[in-house]
């Protein structure tokens, strides 16, 4: 992929000119995924492999920080390049390549990597008889048996694709962009009359702040009856977040008008740098402020989940924007290093969640504070990620897929 997997790099759009900064941006979000998952049983309340560990309203902040825009931003800098690779490949070539880059991580990582995290949460909190790992399979992963008695969670069958998701949801979305991509075509077919419109403007203040008010709004109505952290199966199969979907789908929309006007090159930074401004002020304001998880997930018709709404929203854009324009101005640089870890930082993104766990694991009961636990888990995972995921990019085979 190019990002989280676009699978073409920006030298495809403009043969000229590498867009580094991307590469930059790239690996900096995948090791902010880490980061994430490193604090969740530190911070947040929220369901995780490792339970009963200290925690800090602070990491709980950081976690809603990171959750109200990394992920946009991932969906918006893949959709960037989906065009390119379409249109260079063809459509059934461009979708053969995704479902190798995509589909096999997830197919693969469904058998292999969620049922082993899982398992190992059966083990340690469900409570239950002791199981073999094969009939724990059969019986509750697969749910080929009877749902257990005073079953906890999260959802049953425990057949989930946890953080593969991401890959999920955008194999999903590239295969709207191709259907989409086709019925245009075959509309402008009957309408050749029909003048070609050329480039639009890149986004201005008034844009954004109409962007940020049609997220608001979609996300307030959705998390009336879908609240964050509430997840749903999409035709059995399809693993959603409703709660970020209108994030999520605005941002892919967003980065494939960016590829098709030119906007990475043609924004102004003056804009972004404001926005920036804000969405700092913003997350400084949180952490001031000690806000603690029960402020990130208000429900229901009222104040404070439109506040919230309104809040996570301007967070989302503010930020997705800022850092852009931050990586596009000053984190330009490159090297044969950095080339290298933002070649692998789709495998560290695919295997990083049971190194996590298995630190956050062995950290457990030593007497580290939620801090000092979550910086450990942080830092001994990150470089266990990338040095696995340099290593199996080398076998034969696996570069086609990581």
């Amino acid at each position: 992929m190019y990002t989280l997997d676009s699978g073409t790099s920006p030298s495809a759009v403009r043969p000229d000119r590498r867009l580094d900064w991307l590469d930059n941006l790239r690996i900096a979000l995948t090791v902010l995924v880490v980061v994430h998952h490193a604090a969740q049983p530190y911070g947040p309340d929220d369901w995780w492999y490792v339970e009963g560990q200290p925690r800090t309203p602070g990491l709980a902040t950081l976690s809603a920080v990171d959750g109200a825009f990394f992920m946009s931003l991932f969906f918006f800098v893949s959709a960037a390049f989906v065009p390119s690779s379409y249109h260079r490949r063809g459509g059934w070539r461009f979708l053969k390549s995704r479902l190798v880059r995509l589909g096999i991580p997830v197919v693969v990582g469904a058998l292999t990597i969620v049922p082993g995290l899982m398992y190992t949460y059966y083990v340690h909190y469900r409570g239950y008889p002791p199981l073999s790992f094969p009939r724990y399979f059969r019986d509750v992963y697969l749910g080929l048996a009877e749902k257990p008695a005073g079953w906890t969670g999260p959802s049953w069958p425990d057949l989930q694709f946890g953080h593969l998701w991401f890959i999920q949801n955008l194999l999903a979305y590239t295969v709207l962009y191709v259907i989409c991509s086709r019925a245009g075509r075959l509309l402008r077919r009957h309408r050749r009359d029909e003048p070609v419109r050329g480039e639009r403007p890149a986004p201005g203040h008034g844009a954004l702040l109409w962007l940020t008010t049609a997220i608001t709004a979609a996300t307030f109505l959705i998390r009336l009856k879908y609240p964050l952290d509430k997840w749903i199966p999409v035709l059995d199969f399809l693993q959603v977040e409703p709660a970020r979907v209108p994030q999520y789908a605005a941002f892919f929309t967003l980065g494939v008008l960016a590829h098709r006007h030119h906007w990475l090159e043609r924004f102004d930074a003056r804009i972004g740098w404001v926005w920036l401004g804000v969405g700092l002020a913003a997350v400084a304001s949180l952490f001031a402020t000690g806000a603690d998880s029960s402020w990130f997930a208000p429900g229901g018709f009222n104040g404070p989940a439109f506040a919230w709404a309104a809040y996570d929203s301007a967070l989302c854009v503010s930020l997705c924007v800022g850092l852009l324009t931050l990586f596009r101005e000053t984190v330009t640089s490159t090297s044969r290093f950095s080339k290298e870890l933002a070649a692998d930082s789709y495998g560290v993104y695919i295997l990083h969640v049971p190194l996590v766990v298995t630190v956050q694991k062995y950290l457990a009961g030593r007497d580290l504070s939620a801090i000092g636990a979550w910086a450990t888990s942080s830092v001994l995972a990150t470089g266990t990620a990338f040095a696995l995921a340099a290593g199996l990019r080398r076998l034969p085979g696996v570069r086609r897929v990581l």
